[in-house]
């Protein structure tokens, strides 16, 4: 694929899908590329519908095929929280700090074995021809007692991978491609680019 618009203004997601779509796509542009791209409103009920929602605007703004993400954080003992208000779950235009803050802080009663978590991640590809798709990615873990690590972004200083005893934020960008709940989504999503990848040129 020649060109494919990226509906995001984290530079941290940038960066990881730019490395997950090597070698399939020629040029990945992104929100940040574009002047006036649109803010959507995430108001759907699931990643799934926010996710579509992203990805349909962005590619009608910018005329190109557009992938969007919706994902986000799932805790057992808050009932599924933060969910699909990970980004902004200590209030609107709150930053990864004030948000891990007030996770630990809902955690901060619950033992060690009641702390059980998933990053969940759903992918949206809609072209301006109207094809429309959906991937999606879940890895599990614990929510640590305190921040560990000074990679990624987001709660991965809070998330200790299943398998690794390493937070999300201790892993190489490497690893963390290898099984992130991102890189899951998009392992199926490369593999159907691949697939259909004459058609979509």
């Amino acid at each position: 694929m020649k060109q494919l618009v990226v509906a995001t203004r984290n530079k941290g997601k940038i960066v990881e899908i730019s490395a997950l779509l090597t070698g399939l796509v020629d040029h990945v542009s992104s929100a940040v590329d574009f002047i006036d791209f649109p803010e959507t409103v995430e108001d759907g009920a699931t990643f799934e519908e926010n996710a579509l929602k992203k990805a349909r605007e962005a590619s009608r703004f910018s005329g190109l095929p557009a992938l969007a993400d919706d994902s986000g954080l799932v805790v057992d003992a808050l009932n599924g929280r933060p969910g699909v208000i990970s980004a902004r779950y200590a209030g609107g235009g709150a930053g990864d700090a004030a948000n891990n803050a007030l996770l630990l802080d809902e955690c901060r009663n619950v033992p060690d074995e009641g702390r059980q978590a998933a990053f969940v991640c759903v992918l949206a590809f809609v072209t301006p021809e109207g094809v429309e798709r959906l991937f999606a990615g879940r890895v599990a873990g614990r929510i640590l007692h305190s921040a560990r690590g000074e990679g990624g972004f987001g709660y991965d200083p809070l998330f200790l991978v299943d398998g690794f005893e390493r937070s999300m934020a201790e892993l190489t960008l490497a690893e963390k491609n290898a099984v992130s709940h991102r890189a899951q989504a998009f392992m199926k999503f490369r593999e159907y680019l691949a697939s259909v990848k004459p058609e979509l040129q």
